[in-house]
């Protein structure tokens, strides 16, 4: 037996025996809507990252193509770029406002 088999066979024995002193779940309260929170916090994320991708792709391509020809313009070309992350900002603050009400 290797080494790396002993190191996975320890960790699974240790995965599962732990699970024998597992402590019972405290009921709480919980929102009637969370899980439609949860969605709504989901989408606010994820469809600010993917217009962000979507907007920084050519905006990225068109930035190297300016700075190549002029690099005096890379810090306005940076900018430009950057622009488009305050879609993921605003995004992760919904989410983070949206998941204190779950």
């Amino acid at each position: 037996m290797t080494k790396t088999n002993k190191i996975a066979l320890a960790a699974l024995v240790l995965a599962l025996a732990s699970t024998g002193f597992a402590q019972e779940a405290v009921v709480t309260t919980v929102n009637p809507n969370g899980g439609l929170i949860a969605v709504g916090a989901g989408l606010a994320l994820g469809l600010g990252a993917i217009g962000t991708g979507l907007a920084q792709g050519p905006i990225g391509a068109a930035a190297a193509g300016v700075t190549a020809e002029n690099p005096g313009r890379l810090g306005l070309m940076l900018l430009w770029f950057a622009i488009p992350e305050t879609l993921v900002i605003f995004g992760l603050v919904g989410f983070f406002i949206l998941s204190g009400r779950i």
